[in-house]
Protein backbone atom coordinates (compact mmCIF):
# COMPACT_ATOMS: atom_id res chain seq x y z
CA UNK A 1 0.00 0.00 0.00
CA UNK A 2 1.43 3.38 -0.99
CA UNK A 3 0.76 6.58 0.86
CA UNK A 4 -0.96 9.48 -0.82
CA UNK A 5 1.14 12.59 -1.53
CA UNK A 6 0.78 15.06 1.28
CA UNK A 7 -0.60 12.46 3.69
CA UNK A 8 0.08 13.23 7.32
CA UNK A 9 2.42 11.17 9.45
CA UNK A 10 -0.29 11.07 12.11
CA UNK A 11 -1.84 8.15 10.26
CA UNK A 12 1.37 6.15 10.68
CA UNK A 13 0.66 3.50 13.34
CA UNK A 14 4.32 3.65 14.42
CA UNK A 15 3.94 7.32 15.39
CA UNK A 16 1.96 8.89 18.23
CA UNK A 17 1.57 12.47 19.44
CA UNK A 18 2.52 12.75 23.12
CA UNK A 19 2.40 16.55 23.48
CA UNK A 20 0.04 18.84 21.60
CA UNK A 21 0.56 22.55 20.98
CA UNK A 22 -1.49 23.33 24.10
CA UNK A 23 0.60 20.84 26.16
CA UNK A 24 3.83 22.48 24.97
CA UNK A 25 2.50 25.93 25.85
CA UNK A 26 1.47 24.80 29.35
CA UNK A 27 4.86 23.14 29.91
CA UNK A 28 6.71 26.33 28.92
CA UNK A 29 4.46 28.43 31.17
CA UNK A 30 5.27 26.14 34.10
CA UNK A 31 9.02 26.22 33.34
CA UNK A 32 8.93 30.05 33.19
CA UNK A 33 7.29 30.19 36.63
CA UNK A 34 9.82 27.68 38.00
CA UNK A 35 12.69 29.81 36.65
CA UNK A 36 11.37 32.95 38.34
CA UNK A 37 10.82 31.08 41.59
CA UNK A 38 14.24 29.37 41.58
CA UNK A 39 15.96 32.67 40.75
CA UNK A 40 13.78 34.74 43.13
CA UNK A 41 12.81 36.99 40.22
CA UNK A 42 14.23 37.81 36.78
CA UNK A 43 17.47 39.53 37.84
CA UNK A 44 20.57 38.29 36.00
CA UNK A 45 18.66 35.58 34.07
CA UNK A 46 20.02 34.71 30.61
CA UNK A 47 18.33 32.14 28.36
CA UNK A 48 20.64 30.43 25.86
CA UNK A 49 18.83 28.24 23.37
CA UNK A 50 20.69 25.42 21.63
CA UNK A 51 19.92 25.34 17.89
CA UNK A 52 17.77 24.25 16.24
CA UNK A 53 14.73 23.94 18.44
CA UNK A 54 16.20 25.12 21.73
CA UNK A 55 16.50 28.68 20.49
CA UNK A 56 12.80 29.21 19.64
CA UNK A 57 11.93 27.55 22.95
CA UNK A 58 14.23 30.03 24.73
CA UNK A 59 12.51 32.91 22.90
CA UNK A 60 9.10 31.59 23.98
CA UNK A 61 10.32 31.26 27.58
CA UNK A 62 11.55 34.86 27.46
CA UNK A 63 8.11 36.05 26.37
CA UNK A 64 6.46 33.99 29.13
CA UNK A 65 8.83 35.48 31.71
CA UNK A 66 7.84 38.95 30.48
CA UNK A 67 4.16 38.06 30.88
CA UNK A 68 4.80 37.16 34.53
CA UNK A 69 7.18 40.04 35.19
CA UNK A 70 6.93 43.17 32.99
CA UNK A 71 10.50 44.14 33.95
CA UNK A 72 11.78 41.34 31.66
CA UNK A 73 12.89 42.40 28.17
CA UNK A 74 12.92 39.08 26.24
CA UNK A 75 15.39 40.07 23.47
CA UNK A 76 17.80 41.44 26.09
CA UNK A 77 18.01 38.14 27.99
CA UNK A 78 17.78 35.60 25.15
CA UNK A 79 20.61 34.23 23.03
CA UNK A 80 21.65 31.26 20.95
CA UNK A 81 24.54 28.91 21.77
CA UNK A 82 25.86 26.76 18.94
CA UNK A 83 27.64 23.65 20.23
CA UNK A 84 28.50 21.95 16.93
CA UNK A 85 32.27 22.30 17.18
CA UNK A 86 32.28 21.20 20.84
CA UNK A 87 30.54 17.86 20.25
CA UNK A 88 32.45 14.63 20.86
CA UNK A 89 30.21 12.62 18.54
CA UNK A 90 30.51 14.49 15.23
CA UNK A 91 31.71 11.37 13.45
CA UNK A 92 28.42 9.63 14.33
CA UNK A 93 26.12 12.41 13.10
CA UNK A 94 25.52 13.80 9.65
CA UNK A 95 27.37 16.97 8.81
CA UNK A 96 25.59 20.02 10.11
CA UNK A 97 26.36 23.66 9.51
CA UNK A 98 27.19 25.62 12.62
CA UNK A 99 24.66 28.26 13.59
CA UNK A 100 25.80 31.63 14.92
CA UNK A 101 26.28 31.99 18.66
CA UNK A 102 24.52 35.15 19.79
CA UNK A 103 24.87 36.30 23.38
CA UNK A 104 22.60 38.90 24.98
CA UNK A 105 24.17 42.39 25.11
CA UNK A 106 25.06 42.00 28.80
CA UNK A 107 26.97 38.75 28.16
CA UNK A 108 27.01 35.80 30.53
CA UNK A 109 29.63 36.74 33.14
CA UNK A 110 28.19 36.43 36.66
CA UNK A 111 24.74 35.67 35.21
CA UNK A 112 22.31 32.83 35.85
CA UNK A 113 22.51 31.09 32.49
CA UNK A 114 19.68 28.75 31.59
CA UNK A 115 20.52 26.39 28.74
CA UNK A 116 17.35 25.59 26.80
CA UNK A 117 16.96 22.55 24.56
CA UNK A 118 14.13 20.49 23.15
CA UNK A 119 15.09 16.91 24.14
CA UNK A 120 17.53 15.64 26.76
CA UNK A 121 18.74 12.18 25.79
CA UNK A 122 22.37 11.05 26.15
CA UNK A 123 23.56 14.34 27.68
CA UNK A 124 26.26 14.86 25.03
CA UNK A 125 24.71 18.03 23.61
CA UNK A 126 24.60 19.59 27.07
CA UNK A 127 28.20 18.54 27.77
CA UNK A 128 29.16 20.31 24.54
CA UNK A 129 27.15 23.37 25.62
CA UNK A 130 29.02 23.51 28.93
CA UNK A 131 32.33 23.41 27.04
CA UNK A 132 31.11 26.20 24.74
CA UNK A 133 30.08 28.37 27.70
CA UNK A 134 33.57 28.11 29.20
CA UNK A 135 34.93 29.75 26.04
CA UNK A 136 32.45 32.63 26.28
CA UNK A 137 32.54 33.70 29.91
CA UNK A 138 32.01 32.70 33.50
CA UNK A 139 28.37 32.48 34.59
CA UNK A 140 27.48 32.46 38.27
CA UNK A 141 25.16 29.46 37.79
CA UNK A 142 24.24 27.27 34.84
CA UNK A 143 20.84 25.59 34.81
CA UNK A 144 19.18 23.36 32.24
CA UNK A 145 15.60 23.59 30.97
CA UNK A 146 14.31 21.03 28.47
CA UNK A 147 10.93 20.46 26.92
CA UNK A 148 11.34 16.65 27.03
CA UNK A 149 13.57 14.37 29.11
CA UNK A 150 13.51 10.92 27.56
CA UNK A 151 16.11 9.22 29.75
CA UNK A 152 19.02 7.01 28.56
CA UNK A 153 21.76 9.31 29.85
CA UNK A 154 25.37 8.49 28.95
CA UNK A 155 26.77 11.32 31.09
CA UNK A 156 25.89 12.48 34.63
CA UNK A 157 23.70 15.38 33.48
CA UNK A 158 20.17 16.17 34.62
CA UNK A 159 17.72 18.93 33.82
CA UNK A 160 16.66 21.45 36.47
CA UNK A 161 13.40 22.21 34.67
CA UNK A 162 11.55 19.64 32.55
CA UNK A 163 8.38 20.13 30.54
CA UNK A 164 7.62 16.40 30.33
CA UNK A 165 9.44 13.23 31.36
CA UNK A 166 8.90 10.65 28.62
CA UNK A 167 10.31 7.23 29.43
CA UNK A 168 11.22 5.73 26.07
CA UNK A 169 12.99 2.74 24.66
CA UNK A 170 16.20 3.24 22.69
CA UNK A 171 14.45 2.07 19.54
CA UNK A 172 11.99 4.95 19.76
CA UNK A 173 12.65 8.44 18.41
CA UNK A 174 11.28 11.59 20.02
CA UNK A 175 10.60 14.27 17.43
CA UNK A 176 9.78 17.84 18.46
CA UNK A 177 8.05 20.00 15.86
CA UNK A 178 7.82 23.76 16.35
CA UNK A 179 6.15 26.35 14.15
CA UNK A 180 9.40 28.34 13.98
CA UNK A 181 11.54 25.47 12.65
CA UNK A 182 9.14 22.95 11.12
CA UNK A 183 6.20 23.23 8.79
CA UNK A 184 2.96 22.67 10.62
CA UNK A 185 1.81 22.80 14.20
CA UNK A 186 3.68 22.44 17.47
CA UNK A 187 3.78 18.87 18.72
CA UNK A 188 5.99 16.18 20.19
CA UNK A 189 5.80 12.78 18.54
CA UNK A 190 7.25 9.39 19.50
CA UNK A 191 8.08 7.19 16.53
CA UNK A 192 9.00 3.52 16.56
CA UNK A 193 12.12 2.91 14.52
CA UNK A 194 11.93 -0.17 12.29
Amino acid sequence: MTSMPGSSQRSDPRSRVVLSAADIDRALTRIAHELLEANKGPDDLVLLGIPRRGFPLAERLGRKLATSDPAVDPPAITGQLDVTMFRDDLQHHPTRSPMPTQLPPTGIDNKVVVLVDDVLYSGRTIRAALDAIVDLGRPRIVRLAVLVDRGHRELPIRADHVGKNLPTSTREKVRVQLAETDAGEDQVVIEDRP
